[in-house]
């Protein structure tokens, strides 16, 4: 049953498919949805193209579904958002970028059709940093996107609008995507759970150019990990049962990195995640402790030659950019044209040994347990954190746990933290065996009530 005194917007998807199914009108969801967006948007900035339009009709048509009796599945009538660089037909798709300022694709990705095929309201789409390269959301089209904790400071990136909108009640669920810990330190920022699944588990279809390699995946973005399941369930297609058929872990194997090769981690994070793990301890989890631990060391070189000749390809395919991207975008592609083709083999050689090292890793252990970001959220519109725990660091010094999962195509989840009063989110994230999504999102499930509870901005 419940609660009369909840707003609409806030009840998680499985909560909303329980109330349809007694008699609740998508039609109402979707109404107190819409506008719980213009009450909050303005503060956050963080949903850039809503389609009023569009989910009133999928309301509609969904609440005829449920009145009949013949729901599409549990996310029938589900208000979603679509991160800014997943293809939306009829919906602008900008990348972030004026140089895709214009431009609206005329079909869906195929992860987006799936959730329409399954009944889901799309509202719209939320804002990235220009090209999804950088950890924090800000852009020339549309500009800052704020945290709901503390709208001055930044919910991370690249999918910022992304947990901005699902933590601040503007959407039960988000489509994110993950390049280097995009969804996982976003929602660790912002109180949420983000699920990065393994390479290849949901396959995208014709969307924008790949910059990052393989190394981007879609995933969901839920105020817990039941909605994320549902999510998996839908937008994975094919390739979801054969891992889902994987069995639970009764007693799994467990390390846990403070660190990775000395880099600073916030005190406050680093206290957190610490208490979080003795409590874990307690209710009888075995966990080593893994320091110092430098396996993804390598990685700190490679990262930049992926990413920056990436833009470097993309920007060629493009004449007069110069006027159209920013100058951080341009810096990265004038250091992505010096690098040569062996730089590049070079990189994807480092990949494949660092392969070869978390094999034998998780031959050992089942998960690996990091915190999910080395900063706390710094000013909105500052592009990284220059100072962690009194040490200067650079561009990706808040973002050292998570790229190892995406070179390696690794299944990851971050979740929050148990914290006193108002303080602002920690996330710890959960790393697991390519392809063994279906044991970490169990495992999760079943800790998240002990470990790993939601709670809502003081704002909401």
């Amino acid at each position: 049953m419940l609660s009369a005194d909840r707003p609409l917007w806030s009840l998680a998807a499985h909560e909303l498919c329980a109330a349809y199914r007694s008699g609740l009108s998508p039609n109402e969801v979707i109404a107190a949805t819409l506008a719980r967006i213009h009450a909050v948007n303005p503060k956050l900035n963080a949903i850039v193209t809503l389609d009023e339009a569009g989910a009133a009709s999928a309301a509609e048509a969904s609440a005829q579904r449920w009145k009949a009796g013949r729901p599409l599945g549990p996310l029938d009538g589900i208000p979603v958002t679509i991160k800014d660089n997943i293809l939306t037909a009829g919906l602008r798709a900008t990348w972030g970028s004026r140089l895709y300022g214009d431009y609206v694709p005329d079909e869906d990705e195929w992860p987006v059709a799936r959730l329409r095929a399954a009944g889901a309201v799309i509202l719209g789409k939320t804002n990235v940093p220009e090209f999804t390269v950088q950890g924090f959301t800000d852009n020339a089209l549309f500009g800052t996107t704020g945290n709901p904790w503390n709208p001055v400071l930044t919910p991370g990136g690249s999918s910022g609008g992304a947990v901005a909108a699902v933590a601040s009640g503007m959407g039960t669920l988000a489509l994110g995507t993950d390049g280097g810990g995009s969804i996982r330190r976003p929602a660790a920022h912002t109180g949420l759970v983000g699920f990065k699944p393994s390479r290849d588990t949901v396959k995208r279809g014709k969307g924008f150019p790949a910059i990052l390699h393989d190394f981007e995946v879609v995933g969901p973005i839920a105020r817990c990990v039941a909605d994320v399941i549902a999510s998996m369930d839908i937008i994975s297609g094919p390739t979801w049962a054969r891992l889902a058929a994987a069995p639970v872990l009764d007693h799994p194997r467990i390390a846990y990195a403070p660190t990775f090769d000395g880099a600073p981690v916030d005190p406050f994070i680093r206290g957190v995640v610490e208490q979080t793990i003795a409590q874990a301890r307690s209710l009888g989890l075995d966990i080593e402790t893994a320091a110092p631990f430098t396996l993804a060391a390598p990685l700190t070189g490679i990262w930049p030659v992926i990413s920056q000749t990436g833009v470097a390809w993309l920007l060629a395919r493009h004449s007069g950019w110069q006027d159209k991207v920013a100058p951080a975008i341009a810096e990265m592609a004038a250091a992505g044209e010096r690098y040569t083709a062996r730089d590049y083999l070079n990189a994807l050689d480092g990949i494949a040994a660092l392969d070869r090292a978390f094999d034998d890793f998780f031959a050992r252990y089942d998960f690996l347990i990091t915190p999910a970001t080395a900063a706390m959220p710094w000013p909105a519109k500052e592009v990284y954190p220059p100072v962690i725990d009194d040490k200067p660091v650079g561009p990706r010094g808040h973002a050292v746990f998570t790229p190892f999962a995406n070179a390696l195509g690794l299944p990851a989840i971050s979740l929050p933290c148990r914290v006193d009063g108002d303080a602002l989110p920690v996330g710890l994230q959960i790393v697991a065996a390519r392809d063994h999504d279906w044991p970490l999102l169990a495992f999760a499930r079943d800790y998240e009530d002990r470990l790993f509870p939601h709670r809502w901005p003081p704002f909401a």
